[in-house]
């Protein structure tokens, strides 16, 4: 991998190493972007050298690989386009393969709406294209299915029915029909990948009502205690502090009512 020694600037300064090949869109703004800093927010740019690079891309607790998936994810959820490229481009050098990333943004459609991943879709196009990613490293419109706990699955529907089914039976059936018995089978993306982007993308929107069953749902795939500790951690740099401090409560819940 070549060395970014300007590319990051702000938050984005968050690996001493980079993606190998900067799509178009980005090419030669990095230096811009410091200069920018250093112009109006030079302690902006010192946080982001000495905490974001210096700290917490190295904190043990979480591999440079989920850190990528919480901040892509992040950034998606919050329809954050301009820092997109480079951190799409860094989570394929952490060992993110392009159909996981072509899942993930397939998976925020449905968790942040139509609009964001479109977006998104429009960023990564640039970056798959600088790095000669085709269609054959892509995920298949549809392909066998992982298989379905279909207890726990009849469960969660019999609840959400009993809860709202004489609401919005439309959206009760699309939960049912088209995320658990399709979208969270597909395996383009791990359970435990799937589960991350969720709950880094509820977190990173604010949407604490919804992280207590997919935080469990997640350390049910495999995300531990400390992971999860550092997911929120992450996301408090990437959302701000009161997104973070806003979900801390459900997680600590959450933690403590599962077995150690």
């Amino acid at each position: 991998m070549k060395r970014f020694s300007t590319i990051m600037a702000c938050l984005c300064l968050v690996a001493s190493t980079g993606v190998a090949a900067q799509p178009a869109a980005t090419k030669g703004t990095g230096a811009q972007m410091v200069e920018d800093l250093r112009a109006v927010a030079p302690a902006l740019e010192s946080y982001g050298q000495r905490v974001v690079t210096g700290d917490l891309w190295k904190r043990p607790g979480l591999s440079p690989r989920d850190r990528s998936i919480v901040t892509a994810a992040a950034l998606i959820a919050r329809n954050q386009t301009v820092e997109l490229p480079h951190y799409l481009g860094l989570a394929l050098d952490s060992g993110v393969k392009p159909s996981e990333l072509s899942e993930l943004i397939t998976h925020l459609a449905f968790y942040t709406g139509w609009a964001n991943a479109v977006s998104a879709v429009q960023i990564a196009r640039e970056v798959f294209k600088a790095r000669n990613i085709g269609a054959d490293q892509l995920p298949a419109a549809s392909a066998p299915q992982l298989p379905l706990d279909e207890a726990a699955e009849a469960q969660r529907a019999t609840r959400v029915g009993q809860q709202f089914g004489d609401v919005a039976p439309g959206l009760v059936q699309y939960t049912t029909d088209v995320l658990f018995r399709d979208l969270w089978l597909r395996p383009g993306l791990a359970p435990r990948d799937r589960s991350l982007v969720t709950v880094s993308a509820l977190v990173a929107t604010g949407q604490v009502a919804q992280v207590t069953y997919h935080l469990n749902r997640a350390m049910d795939n495999g995300l531990t205690r400390e992971q999860a500790g550092e997911v929120v951690t992450q996301l408090a740099f990437y959302s701000g502090w009161p997104n973070a401090f806003s979900a801390l409560p459900v997680f600590k819940e959450v933690m403590e009512k599962r077995p150690r």
